[in-house]
């Protein structure tokens, strides 16, 4: 627990200094709550005295102890006023900032990351895991510390009194943490396990929702639930068995404290009968007991969350110290656009994707990658954009290897057009705007223009300012084909990769697009995979892969004349256009 303590005072950062401001305005308030049971023995006194005929009372005494009342209870809220004000907004602004550390974290480590780690376990860590923290770290820490702050404070008027009695209440404190500090290691033990369990369900949850088409098409109700059975089943289990092993040590914990405080009471009480204290100090160190330990019983549910909140740091940690793929990059610009590979080897882990390749692709021309799937064309263009790192060998741009450079000044001069487009839940403007985020509404209408979609955009309900369902959804595909381009049109870099751009889009609309993408591409350096004739004849330079390696190379007529897979390829795609019913 106090390793976990520390871990969140280190979260904290530079607003650390608040959580101890904090601290301190908790003891005051304690002490503030303190002196009006002393005051009220007080009071007590001079009555018992004035009843007794040793001291006379008169109104104005009690004009006095009305004000001191008012200035203990004012004291207290003031207090805890300024605890909460210092405290209680740490936690979501250092979240805040976390969720933003996250995202740029995870926008500059290798697509192979998402490889290692499911969606489910990446989605809790920036909502589910970050909002636990979040709402419960600066509780936690306040209701331990907060607590044994306030029974200290009480102690210590309790001793001004009775050194029996607080010595009594600092036994029952210790036993109190022993079985606290027992608690904690079985909530150490469960909580890695809790954590997976809460993972799992995450990921079950998602790929079921995601699955729901495909589930309904095939009418496999009954066995898409097993997955998210098997999760809600197994969190439930291990949630049982914590609270299991949470129940004795919590029964200790408090019985240790009501222990103490029956025995301070009976102390107290002992005292009184033999003459050794007065009535009145009796009768405060019973109130005493009552309250000394309010604070402190409270811990027992913060134990237990306060080791939990240690994984979840160790997750988030994990992620934070992932390696950026640009890690030693630097912001470097080209002289020139031309791509080069040499010798370039990549395996997606053990599986071997490209094997040896080299080729280059000249400023201003156009070269297209053809070859039957899981041949290495995606892979090439990702190994362009550095999503990942090629094993050996060396991809350059303008003579520079793509390792030096920053991601941010590579990717500054390229454009990617992708076959499965993902359009984010916004309206089309900051859709298309997302290519470049300072664009006027003159430029990207312009833009849409050249894509060919502007004529669709006017006419939805809102026009540019509609809502794009998430991902796109509420668009065809050649529509949300046709706002990419626009969107790579605004950026207007000077290199373009299109990685099957026309592949999902209808006849009918194959025109439209392909008419935007010439208007894209012009004079830019190009890097087309496609498997559509018309995107091909018309390239400087074709390139045939076939598991991993180039095996021929030209332009379209030379390819077509020789024997290989570009003229089995040309003679497919020939019988699949030319089909009829």
């Amino acid at each position: 627990m106090l390793k976990t303590m520390r871990r969140i005072f280190q979260w904290c950062g530079s607003r650390r200094n608040r959580l101890y401001w904090g601290f301190l305005w908790s003891f005051l308030s304690a002490m503030f709550t303190a002196m009006p049971i002393i005051g009220a023995a007080y009071a007590l006194n001079l009555m018992l005295e004035h009843q007794a005929g040793r001291r006379i009372l008169t109104p104005v005494y009690s004009l006095y102890f009305l004000i001191f009342m008012v200035i203990m209870i004012m004291g207290r809220f003031l207090f805890s006023y300024l605890r909460a004000v210092f405290q209680d907004s740490v936690g979501h602004e250092v979240t805040a900032e976390e969720r933003m550390r996250m995202g740029d974290i995870l926008k500059r480590v290798s697509l192979g990351f998402f490889d290692r780690h499911s969606t489910g376990e990446l989605v809790g860590a920036v909502t589910t895991d970050l909002s636990f923290v979040e709402m419960y770290a600066m509780n936690m820490l306040d209701t331990v510390i907060g607590g044994y702050i306030s029974a200290f404070a009480m102690i210590l008027c309790l001793g001004f009194y009775s050194w029996t009695a607080a010595v009594i209440a600092v036994i029952g404190v210790a036993l109190s943490a022993l079985s606290l500090r027992l608690m904690g290691y079985f909530s150490h033990k469960n909580a890695p396990v809790h954590q997976q369990a809460q993972n799992e369900i995450i990921t079950a949850s998602l790929e079921y929702i995601k699955g729901i088409p495909v589930v309904k098409a095939y009418g496999q109700e009954g066995a898409s639930t097993a997955n998210i059975r098997k999760a809600f089943r197994r969190h439930r289990s291990i949630n049982v068995k914590i609270e299991r092993q949470y129940v004795p040590c919590n029964c200790l914990h408090l019985i240790a404290l009501k222990l103490a405080s029956v025995a301070i009471s009976g102390a107290a009480a002992l005292m009184a009968a033999a003459g050794k204290m007065a009535v009145s100090e009796f009768l405060m160190m019973a109130i005493f007991s009552f309250v000394i330990f309010g604070q402190v019983e409270k811990v027992n549910n913060a134990t237990h969350v306060l080791q939990v909140i240690g994984p979840t740091l160790d997750k988030l940690d994990k992620i934070k110290g992932t390696d950026f793929i640009d890690e030693n990059g630097i912001d470097l610009v080209p002289d020139n656009f031309t791509i080069e590979l040499k010798n370039v080897d990549f395996a997606y882990e053990r599986r071997k994707v490209l094997d040896a390749v080299n080729f280059i692709v000249p400023q201003h021309t156009t070269t297209a990658i053809v070859g039957p799937s899981g041949s290495g064309k995606t892979t090439v263009c990702n190994l362009i954009a550095r999503f990942y790192d090629a094993d050996s060998g060396c991809v350059s741009i303008g003579g520079i290897d793509v390792k030096r450079m920053s991601c941010d000044s590579l990717l500054r001069n390229i454009s990617m057009v992708f076959q499965n487009v993902y359009l984010f839940h916004d309206t089309v403007m900051n859709n298309i705007r997302f290519g470049k985020p300072d664009a006027t509404i003159g430029e990207v209408e312009e833009a849409a223009k050249k894509a060919r979609c502007h004529d669709f955009i006017t006419a939805l309900p809102q026009g540019y300012e509609t809502m794009i369902g998430e991902g796109g959804s509420s668009l065809s595909g050649g529509e949300k084909q046709r706002i990419s381009i626009a969107r790579a049109m605004l950026k207007d870099a000077p290199i373009v990769i299109l990685d099957e751009a026309t592949a999902s889009v209808d006849p009918e609309n194959e025109h439209f697009v392909q008419a935007a993408i010439s208007s894209l591409t012009q004079g830019k350096t190009i890097l087309v995979i496609a498997h559509r004739m018309a995107t091909i004849k018309s390239a400087d330079q074709i390139l045939v892969l076939d598991e991993g390696r180039i095996v021929q190379r030209g332009d379209h007529e030379s390819l077509a004349a020789q024997e290989g897979v570009y003229r089995r390829f040309i003679e497919i795609r020939k019988q699949a256009e030319e089909w009829n019913i």
